[in-house]
């Protein structure tokens, strides 16, 4: 996926700031070995850089984990947030507190390498606006889950109007444009992987082999999986409503043909004899009834996120923030970007 590919190469500076914004949630087991990673791999950047740590309504010892961390490290920020947001909000959160020029998301679970980071800089420096990881392979996934996410993938980006890449997740670098553009958005119900497409600039994949998780268990059950696919396509397409139509349609079709058969006197006999007609009546009607039931709640889907929406609500609120020297900042409430 490429986006303004004829536009002119902007080659950065070498220097600048880089902030890594990890979200994390019950990864008490993972965390340590995640920092000790990042401070290995990041000074291969040539960059200054910070540490953002949002911690999502943890309820093991994760944000005991987190503060110990960023009591040695000065380059370490801790974001508490009051309960669990969700993934999406603690990323949303990250961004909008990073100061980097450069910004990357990575998950704490290691399942994508820091190691990539440094080639993503790389292209950053080359003109890249987006420099986004796309799996080549992914260990310790099951088959079934390997092909409904890329059946999901494929059918997410043939929904959008906008190029979408598949086979990716929310490993990606941001250059600081692309952060405010994507924070600059006032809608509430985020994803990520579709925001960050539709603001366009310049997109290209890092290709990298996504490894097994290093220790605990992935936080999405098939639920919440359902869900955030739920929220993907609802929040990023109108596709869905769209469907109706064709539905209508459809439906359309069907009662016309139904029509003709009935006005046809041979069938009409054939029909009546056999009991053809009541039965097709029943198939008619459940077809119908069921079509109707789907639009309906098709809508209501739309009709609950602009209520949400219309509500106002921050996406996410800190409870504390946690800077390098482990100090305690005053607390946040609402979902403006940080000073």
């Amino acid at each position: 996926m490429k986006h303004a590919e004829h536009a002119p190469t902007i080659r950065r500076a070498a220097r600048g700031l880089l902030s890594v914004v990890i979200p994390c949630h019950n990864e008490e087991a993972v965390i340590a070995a995640t920092h000790e990673r990042l401070l290995a791999v990041l000074p291969g950047t040539a960059m200054d850089f910070e540490i953002l740590y949002i911690d999502d309504g943890s309820r093991d010892g994760t944000l005991a984990r987190l503060e110990s961390i960023a009591g040695r490290d000065p380059r370490a920020l801790v974001l508490e947030l009051a309960r669990n947001f969700g993934q999406q909000a603690a990323m949303s959160a990250g961004l909008a507190h990073a100061r980097g020029d450069a910004v990357v998301i990575l998950d704490a679970d290691l399942q994508d390498p820091p190691e990539v980071i440094p080639e993503m800089v790389r292209r950053w420096r080359e003109g890249v606006d987006v420099a986004y990881g796309r799996r080549r392979s992914r260990e310790g996934e099951t088959a079934f889950k390997l092909v409904t996410a890329s059946l999901f993938h494929r059918f997410f980006a043939s929904l959008m109007p906008y190029k979408v890449p598949v086979d990716t997740g929310d490993f990606k670098l941001l250059d600081r444009a692309v952060v405010d553009a994507v924070c600059a958005l006032p809608e509430k119900r985020r994803y990520l992987r579709s925001l960050v497409p539709w603001a366009g600039f310049r997109h290209e994949p890092v290709w990298y082999d996504r490894q097994a998780r290093m220790a605990g268990e992935t936080k999405y059950s098939a639920r919440r999986l359902l869900a955030l696919a739920a929220d993907a396509v609802m929040i990023s397409s109108d596709a869905p409503v769209r469907l109706t139509w064709l539905c209508s349609l459809g439906l359309a079709a069907i009662g016309f043909g139904a029509t003709l058969v009935a006005a046809w006197p041979r069938a009409t006999a054939a029909d009546s004899q056999t009991g053809i007609s009541l039965a097709a009546l029943i198939a008619v009607a459940t077809l119908v009834g069921a079509a109707q039931t789907m639009a309906v709640a098709i809508v209501g889907e739309y009709v609950v996120r602009t209520y949400r929406e219309a509500q106002g609500r921050p996406t996410w609120v800190v409870r504390r923030t946690i800077n390098g020297q482990g100090a305690v900042l005053p607390a946040l409430t609402n979902d403006s970007r940080a000073a």
